[in-house]
């Protein structure tokens, strides 16, 4: 049977936009959910400025109760922090994390809104962050956004976004996520970027990253894994969105993705089940109705 990897960024990029703080407990719990319905691979936080993305002030706590805990903190786990700059990444050692994720965009404008540099200023940065990694042993995964669009200039070079993340992969990252940062992508448009993709980068090191804004990215995901792709970011009953991509909706919903999987004999060693009971039990402290299909309707009589 055919597998692939999903990456939960409900912690991170799930709860970054979301009015509702979450305080560490319950940041925990939600983990704790996730980790008992098979998640291995997740993000934890960031180290960002808090009066910037206040949702992340408490990453450092965070961090520090996830590895002490037994039943948490295990070998198979692959947990990462997003870590800006050198400041994050210095950050991010004294918390003592073994996996961090840099954060790049292939718009200009977004770039400056969203790490306040330009393109080739955060490359700068990232070099910075990837001697430290190499010093201290941490992995180091790439993140780049706007990939199909960007909310301030619109269309984005396919061109542009290949030479990015070919860069990228040089500077020594495990995996390549690309984002649909604004959910504008269609399928015939994700074929094209990762056709193009695939000439320069091995499609092991490649990963899809799609917001649901407007409705595309389950039909994007299977339009990525056509070719190939085999490791998708999702987010927790579709926490989420961008605080600088106006209009940005959540990403696409954890459950959703694993339902659609699942109809297709795709292994994800996640319990389906368990990710509905985890949506059904946050719902009720976040501000909103949480957007994921599966989560929100449940499974019925269903066994997938």
């Amino acid at each position: 049977m055919t597998k692939v990897k999903i990456v939960e960024v409900g912690l991170r990029d799930g709860l970054q936009n979301e009015t509702t703080n979450l305080t560490v407990e319950q940041r925990l719990q939600l983990l704790t959910k996730l980790v008992d319905a098979g998640t291995t691979t997740f993000e934890l936080g960031a180290f960002v400025s808090p009066k910037w993305v206040p949702q992340m002030a408490v990453t450092a706590e965070l961090v520090k109760k996830f590895l002490s805990s037994s039943k948490l903190n295990k070998k198979e786990f692959s947990a990462s922090v997003l870590v800006p700059n050198e400041q994050g990444m210095l950050a991010a050692i004294e918390a003592g994390v073994k996996e961090v994720a840099i954060f790049g965009a292939c718009s200009e404008t977004f770039s400056k809104k969203n790490i306040n540099c330009t393109v080739e200023e955060s490359f700068k940065r990232f070099e910075q962050v990837m001697r430290l990694a190499k010093k201290h042993k941490i992995k180091v995964r790439g993140y780049l956004s706007t990939c199909f669009g960007c909310p301030f200039e619109g269309d984005v070079s396919e061109t542009k976004v290949v030479e990015l993340a070919n860069r990228m992969n040089k500077l020594g990252v495990y995996e390549i996520s690309i984002g649909d940062t604004i959910g504008i992508a269609h399928a015939g448009q994700v074929q094209s970027v990762f056709k193009k993709l695939l000439k320069k980068v091995p499609a092991k090191k490649l990963a899809g990253h799609f917001h649901d804004t407007r409705g595309q990215a389950l039909a994007n995901i299977v339009a990525a894994y056509e070719l190939g792709i085999r490791t998708f970011d999702s987010s927790i009953a579709g926490l989420g969105g961008c605080p600088y991509a106006p209009g940005a909706t959540g990403n696409v919903a954890t459950e959703d993705v694993v339902f659609m999987f699942h109809g297709m004999k795709v292994q994800t060693n996640l319990d389906l089940k368990k990710l509905v009971a985890t949506h059904q039990w946050l719902q009720p402290q976040m501000d909103h109705v949480l957007s994921s299909k599966v989560g929100r309707v449940g499974l019925g009589k269903l066994k997938l």
